[in-house]
């Protein structure tokens, strides 16, 4: 009589093997997922012999065929700088309105001044350019030293406020609530907040006026529209740094807020700041 012992459920003899009434199936893999584990062993054997593969102390096994991933991607860097050089060339010979105005050269500065933006451009400005509270959009249209891609150029290159350099684009507005009286800060900034929109007060804006054809005509010009030779906004648009009811104007004007934005020329280099002008300009704000 066999002592062979057939599961009931499943029909198949198991191998003897019992642990706590439970049995073993005598179930074994098919051959051919055998045969293909065992070329898996050799597969690997063979891997790591024909590859780098096994750690040491200091390195690591270089493999019979010397492979190194890491040359692979010297000569890819290599292909793809050579591959730009031709560009790179053309943008440092040619300003910054020529690369706009040829359709390769802008596409390669386009791409080249985003990847810049976002590295060096974002903690300000935003990763969309709409900046913030303080830090200018670069997306729309009011620009205090001009919009053009050399203006643009300009102002990254030397940046603004920015003590160490001489060429600095450099405008400060005085603190009038050490000129003028508390009464004549409300009036102008009554009458300012009523250029671009509604204000709580309109008895204060002809008085307004006045205050501000004697203290503010000199920057901001006759019609509040600024003057981009001295950096001085325009007044009668909605966009503001810093807000444009009639308490952040007073505040503004009593005790003006100065951003500083460092020059870049030094960090990034003439051709790639000329990347970042291009791209900035093709917004849509430049002009």
């Amino acid at each position: 009589m066999s002592d062979e012992h057939i599961d009931e459920v499943s029909g198949i003899s198991t191998t003897g093997h019992e642990w706590d009434g439970i049995r073993e199936l005598n179930n074994p893999l098919p051959r051919w997922w055998v045969i293909t584990f065992y070329i898996t062993i050799v597969w690997a054997i063979g891997y790591t012999i024909a590859y780098p593969a096994w750690p040491m102390l200091t390195s690591a096994t270089k493999g019979v065929l010397g492979y190194s991933s890491r040359n692979d991607v010297k000569k890819e860097l290599a292909a793809a700088e050579l591959a730009k050089a031709k560009y790179a060339a053309a943008i440092q010979s040619k300003t910054a309105s020529e690369i706009a105005g040829d359709d390769a050269l802008r596409e390669f500065a386009v791409a080249a001044g985003s990847a810049a933006y976002k590295v060096n451009c974002v903690q300000c400005h935003a990763s969309g350019a709409q900046g913030s509270k303080g830090f200018p959009n670069l997306n729309d249209d009011d620009w205090l030293w001009g919009g053009t891609a050399e203006q643009i150029q300009q102002t990254i290159t030397h940046g603004i406020r920015f003590a160490s350099v001489p060429d600095t684009r450099l405008s400060e507005m005085p603190a009038f609530g050490e000129i003028i009286t508390g009464d004549q800060v409300a009036q102008v900034s009554t009458y300012v907040a009523s250029l671009s929109g509604p204000v709580q007060d309109a008895t204060l804006v002809e008085p307004g006026a006045k205050v501000f054809a004697e203290n503010c005509v000199a920057c901001h010009g006759d019609t509040a529209k600024g003057n981009k030779e001295l950096g001085a906004p325009d007044l009668t648009d909605a966009i503001w740094l810093y807000g444009s009811n009639e308490t952040a104007i007073a505040a503004q004007i009593r005790a003006p807020k100065h951003g500083v934005m460092p020059a870049w020329l030094e960090r990034l280099g003439e051709t790639k700041v000329k990347e970042l002008a291009v791209y900035i300009h093709s917004l849509g704000g430049g002009e």
